[in-house]
Order: structure tokens, then sequence, then C-alpha cells
């Protein structure tokens, strides 16, 4: 009885056509997720930010409009 509930526990955590993964890998995976999440939430503060600025200046909005594309082709990559 206690090796089936074991043996549950074990294969509990892996589903159907999922390959089984060590703790480090699953640790290291989690870290890449959250490190992924974090860049992407700066990322979309820094647009956030540029899209609130207002100006009457052309050159000024001409850079903001650059580094709008440019902060949403980052958040493309990360996707």
């Amino acid at each position: 009885m206690e090796e089936q509930i074991a043996n549950v526990t074990e294969n509990k955590s892996t589903r159907a056509g999922e390959v089984p993964m060590s703790e480090e890998e699953r640790r290291r995976t989690a870290e890449k997720r959250a490190v992924t999440e974090r860049k992407r939430q700066a990322l979309n503060l820094q647009r956030e930010n540029i899209l609130s600025q207002r100006t009457s200046n052309a050159a000024r909005r001409a850079a903001l409009a650059s580094a709008l594309a440019e902060i949403e082709q980052l958040i493309k990559a990360l996707e």
C-alpha cells in the first residue's frame, strides 16, 4: 500500500506526454520563467511611460516613437 502511494505521488508530477524533470530542472525552468516575466513587466512599464508622455517638439516625438517601436519589438521577442 505504501509503495502504491509513493508511485502515485511520483507519477503525479508528470502529465501525459511530458518528459519527467528533475527538481533542479524544474527550479531552473521556474527561474527562467520568472526572469522573463520580470523583463516583460519592465518593458511594459517603459512602454506605458512613453505612451503617457506628451510633447510638441517634433524631434522628441520622433525619439519617443522610435523608443516605443524598439520596446514593442523586445516585448514580441519575449513571447
